[in-house]
């Protein structure tokens, strides 16, 4: 037997022992509530648990914070375990510009290193002014929840 084809062989094996490894967790999916069934659970609530050796480390209070400034944006897509929220193409209230952004919460903690905010029209990207104040006013929004939070 060619050393190629042991090679093949010691992978394919290791891959499979690899797969029912995985498959071997009792009773538990770590995914169920984020892919196709309708949880009644807040995203921001999936975000800040923790399940098995899985932990969410992202800033849950910039992560509420994104979905509510943000909220006249569809949601495409949100990853609570990477911290990436992409939101589709939408119209902000009273405006006629159609934007679309994406989210990335990186840090569990809050502040300016934590978020990653990218903003797009129909055009391209928007100026430096405006993603700025959009930044600003998820922070800000943040700040308010967890005031609200601690009751202060």
């Amino acid at each position: 037997m060619s050393v190629i084809s042991r090679t093949i062989r010691f992978g394919t094996l290791s891959a499979l022992a690899l797969g029912l490894t995985a498959c071997s967790t009792i009773g538990s999916n770590p995914f169920s509530g984020l892919f196709g069934s309708r949880s009644a659970e807040p995203a921001t609530v999936q975000a800040t648990r923790t399940r098995g050796a899985e932990s969410v480390a992202v800033n849950r209070y910039l992560w509420a914070a994104s979905l509510d400034v943000l909220s006249f944006l569809p949601i495409e897509s949100v990853d609570p375990f990477t911290g990436v929220i992409v939101f589709g193409y939408g119209t902000p209230p009273g405006g006629s510009r159609a934007y679309r952004a994406t989210v990335h919460v990186s840090d569990p903690a809050l502040d300016a290193r934590s978020l990653s905010l990218s903003l797009q029209t129909t055009s391209g990207p928007v100026s430096a002014a405006t993603q700025r104040t959009i930044e600003d006013a998820i922070f800000a929004r943040a700040r308010q929840i967890r005031i609200q939070d601690r009751g202060l």
